[in-house]
This record gives structure tokens, C-alpha cells and sequence, in this order.
């Protein structure tokens, strides 16, 4: 966990607002054939964290998250190809947000990989999903300004950072 980051941004009127989650567990099957390999990853819902703890238990209730309910988020691959470049991937697969599941696609980076200094093999990825409506998960709620449109955007990018430990 302390190699990885699972975040999103989204707009707060005039400014992008960052969170994260760090309750973070999965797993990856890296095949010979990279088509072949799979990922499944599982953040724990309640660990969502904004930096401001009103914002975040806000998130936590039923407005959003649902975290009673929906303890868990899920990412579950479906297939993978290649991107536009050498080290360029496309992950298709199914996330899920309280208990809604739908398509996306992550545009993956291959990092590289290293023996660390302990002898553990460890590979590096960043990925993206750079735009998902946060309503097709049901998460709907937002309020009207004063001045026209809304205090938040439908639209929210996903960030993915990790380092991976071969077992």
C-alpha cells in the first residue's frame, strides 16, 4: 500500500478537488503475453480522504459513497491490449460503485521493472481513466449556484500509481 495511490479529481466550483483511498487490496497475474494477464482491485470505501473531514464523511453517506451499505469499490479487468505506444496498454474492465457496475478503460504506462536491494522482483505502472460520469454509479448529488451550473462536475478522472511485488 505504501506504493501505491488510487485517486480521483474532480471539480469543486472553480477549482479540481484530489482524493484518495487507502484502503487498497488486489491482485495481478502478469501472463508471458501481456493480453493475458488479469487485475482485480478492491479499495475500501470509508477510507476515502479529501484532507477535509467534513467533505469526507460527506462522501462516506448514502449522497455518495454509501459506505454502510457499499463498503468496498472494485475494479475487475475484462481484457487487455496495447496502446499507442511500446509501453502503452488499454485495460478494459468492470468497475463497480454501489453495487453498480460499468465499463471503463484504463489507459496503462508500463514503468519498468528492478530487483529491489532486497531481491524482490517489482514492476511499475501508472494509469488513468480520464473521464467517468460519476451519476452512471449513482452518485448524483449536487446543488445549483446561484450564477448558473452546479457546485460539481459530473465528470471525475481516476489516477492510478502502483509498484507491484512479484510472489
Amino acid at each position: 500500500p505504501s506504493h501505491q495511490s488510487f485517486e480521483f479529481v474532480a471539480r469543486h466550483l472553480m477549482a479540481k478537488v484530489r482524493g484518495k483511498f487507502s484502503g487498497v487490496s488486489g491482485a495481478t497475474s502478469v501472463a508471458e503475453v501481456p493480453e493475458a494477464s488479469t487485475l482485480e482491485i478492491e479499495l475500501d470505501a470509508s477510507t476515502v480522504d479529501t484532507g477535509d473531514e467534513t467533505r469526507d464523511g460527506h462522501l462516506r453517506s448514502n449522497d455518495f459513497f454509501g459506505t454502510e451499505d457499499h463498503p468496498t469499490i472494485s475494479f475487475r479487468s475484462t481484457g487487455i491490449r496495447p496502446g499507442d505506444g511500446e509501453t502503452q496498454w488499454k485495460v478494459d474492465g468492470e468497475l463497480t460503485i454501489r453495487g453498480v457496475t460499468r465499463p471503463v478503460t484504463v489507459d496503462l504506462e508500463f514503468l519498468g521493472g528492478a530487483i529491489d536491494p532486497w531481491g524482490n522482483q517489482r514492476i511499475g505502472f501508472s494509469g488513468v481513466v480520464p473521464e467517468v460520469n460519476r451519476e452512471d454509479w449513482g452518485l448524483t448529488w449536487n446543488a445549483a449556484l446561484e450564477t448558473g451550473g452546479f457546485l460539481l462536475s459530473k465528470s471525475v478522472r481516476l489516477e492510478i500509481e502502483a509498484e507491484l511485488i512479484r510472489k
